[in-house]
C-alpha cells in the first residue's frame, strides 16, 4: 500500500520528468491535489501538453512507469483530443497522465494547477441536463421490468443499479452537486439519503427486487413530470 509521501515523491519525479522532456511543453496538476482535498486514498492526475505525434511520447513514458515506477497495468480512456492513459501500481497507487496536442491543452475543471509552461484558455463547459437522466433512468426502468418477468434476476439488479445511477445523478442535479462519477452522493442530504436506502434490494429474489424497483420508481417520480410518473408507477406495477 502507498503512503501520501510515496505519492507526493512520485509526482515529483514525474514533473521533473516531464519538464526535462522537450516533447512537453506544459505540465499541470489536476485531481484532488490542485484542489487541496487529497486525503490517503487519492491518486495522481497529471496533463501534459506535446507537440510531436502522440505515440512515441506515450510509449516512451509508459516504459517508464514499467521500469523505473513499477507499474503493474494501464488502460486508455480517450476523451475528445485527450488521452488519458491509468497506470496501476503494485503498491496500489493510481497515476493518471493525460496527454494532448499543445493547442488543445486547457484547463477542463477548476482543478487545473499549471505548473509549467502555458494553458489556452478554458472552454465553456455545457451544465448538467435533467433530461438527459431522465431519458437513461426510464430506459432502465423497462429494462427492469422485463428482467424481473423473464425471471434474470442478476440482469434485473444490473438493470435496478443502472436506474438508481441516474436518479442519484438527478438529485445531485437539483442540489447543485457533482453529477458525475457519483461524486456528489455522499453530500445529499442525509434525509434523502435515508429514503433512498429501499431501492437497494438485500437479495436477488423475485419479491425484494420488485420491492427494490417499486421503491426506486417512487422516488423517481418525484424528480419528473406528471404524464411520465404515471407511466412510471405503470410500469412497477408488477
Amino acid at each position: 500500500m502507498f503512503t501520501p509521501n510515496d505519492r507526493a515523491t512520485l509526482r515529483a519525479r514525474l514533473l521533473e520528468q516531464a519538464q526535462a522532456d522537450p516533447r512537453i511543453t506544459a505540465a499541470a496538476i489536476t485531481g484532488s491535489a490542485a484542489a487541496n482535498t487529497e486525503d490517503q486514498w487519492s491518486d495522481i492526475d497529471l496533463a501534459f501538453a506535446h507537440t510531436t505525434p502522440l505515440e512515441p511520447v506515450l510509449n516512451d513514458w509508459t516504459e517508464t512507469m514499467y521500469t523505473h515506477h513499477n507499474a503493474l497495468r494501464h488502460t486508455d480512456l480517450p476523451f475528445g483530443p485527450w488521452l488519458y492513459r491509468v497506470f496501476l501500481l503494485k503498491n496500489t497507487l493510481q497515476v493518471d497522465l493525460a496527454f494532448v496536442p499543445a493547442n488543445e491543452f486547457r484547463p477542463l475543471s477548476p482543478t487545473f494547477q499549471l505548473v509549467f509552461g502555458e494553458a489556452n484558455e478554458p472552454t465553456a463547459q455545457p451544465e448538467p441536463q435533467p433530461e438527459p437522466l431522465i431519458g437513461m433512468a426510464w430506459l432502465y426502468a423497462l429494462h427492469v421490468r422485463g428482467a424481473i418477468a423473464r425471471n434474470k434476476p442478476w440482469q434485473a439488479e444490473h438493470m435496478l443499479t443502472g436506474m438508481r445511477n441516474q436518479l442519484l445523478a438527478l438529485l445531485c442535479l437539483r442540489h447543485s452537486l457533482p453529477t458525475a462519477h457519483g461524486k456528489g452522493i455522499d453530500q445529499l442530504p442525509d434525509a434523502i439519503k435515508e429514503t433512498l436506502e429501499p431501492t437497494l434490494p438485500a437479495n436477488l429474489t423475485t419479491p425484494e427486487l420488485t420491492r427494490a424497483f417499486r421503491a426506486t420508481t417512487e422516488a423517481l417520480t418525484h424528480e419528473v413530470d406528471e404524464p411520465l410518473a404515471q407511466t412510471l408507477h405503470q410500469l412497477a406495477n408488477l
